[in-house]
């Protein structure tokens, strides 16, 4: 992980923060219906990070269990007061603890602009009008 950044995150509330050591080429889009649903969004930013790269700095993260699309078992973290969806991954009893990925959402970073997509995931899911939102109007504050 050569080109890695170090990030720093928090929960919407502030209760929980971290910092992680990232490779910017990590980041991706899932389209899947689970990102949909958790993020209230047609898709949700992630950077995959290595669980040993890692460090929750306050708070404790509440886990959420269920099987995703894939058919995997996820672990998915939220903060218990806000509700903010932290990350996403296997199992401990399927994938050994410290060899786990991490799949950070990118929107509660602080270096959020510096981590642009790299590619895209669980297309078949993909609401087609988010492909390219680029031509809607748009206001620099909600007025």
């Amino acid at each position: 992980m050569s080109d890695a950044i170090t990030i720093h995150g928090s929960c919407h509330c502030g209760d929980i923060t971290f910092q992680a050591e990232a490779d910017p080429a990590r980041v991706v889009i899932c389209h899947c219906t689970d990102c949909q649903k958790m993020s209230g969004g047609p898709y949700r930013s992630i950077v995959q990070v290595k669980e040993d790269a890692f460090r929750l700095l306050s708070g404790e993260a509440k886990p959420y269990f269920k099987v995703g699309d894939s058919g995997n078992r996820r672990e998915l973290s939220f903060c218990a007061n806000c509700g903010s969806h932290l990350y996403a991954t296997s199992v401990v009893e399927d994938v050994p603890k410290g060899q786990r990925m991490l799949g950070i959402r990118t929107g509660l970073l602080d270096e959020v602009a510096q981590l642009a997509p790299r590619s895209q995931v669980w297309c078949q899911s993909r609401v087609p009008w988010a492909d390219d939102i680029s031509s809607l109007p748009g206001t620099a504050r909600q007025p």
